[in-house]
């Protein structure tokens, strides 16, 4: 499991409402560019299904994912069906502010697509490495944008 964490200076509750805001991840994730909440899901719940979109440099895809843990405002995690992953967020109370944690796990082998595109380094040379960077620049771009009051 990967994960990395930042200390928010806003309550949980104005955290949670942006990470679990799916149509928004594009403002804050260097390769997300946003979600779009399906079969009938208009938000964060236990069971909603999305469809993300993704980019990394020409290369562009779509993830099916579904929601599996939704305890407002301390967890929310998802499972993505082309690679395996799951990945999610805990939020925890510090002083005034909020531990936020962003993490993954691999919960099954991703399709064979998904394998063909790391094996031939178009998605970067060193994937596990870029996607743990990539968190840190999540949770520093959320932390910036929530404690810019643009909430």
């Amino acid at each position: 499991m990967d994960e990395a964490s930042v200390t928010i200076g806003v309550p949980p509750e104005t955290v949670w409402n942006l990470v679990t805001d799916i149509t928004r991840m594009g403002e804050w994730s260097p390769e997300n560019t946003g979600g779009k909440w399906t079969g009938g899901a208009t938000g964060p719940a236990a069971g909603a299904r999305f469809v993300g979109s993704n980019a990394h440099g020409f290369i562009r895809w779509r993830t099916h994912c579904r929601v599996v843990e939704c305890d407002r405002p301390e967890r929310f995690s998802f499972t993505v069906a082309e690679n395996g992953m799951t990945w999610g967020w805990r939020l925890e109370p510090d002083g005034d502010g909020t531990k936020l944690t962003q993490w993954r796990d691999r919960t099954t082998p991703p399709n064979v697509l998904v394998r063909a595109l790391v094996a031939t380094g178009l998605l970067g040379k060193d994937r596990e490495q870029m996607m743990v960077d990539g968190m840190r620049q999540t949770l520093e771009a959320i932390k910036r944008h929530a404690e810019g009051a643009r909430v």
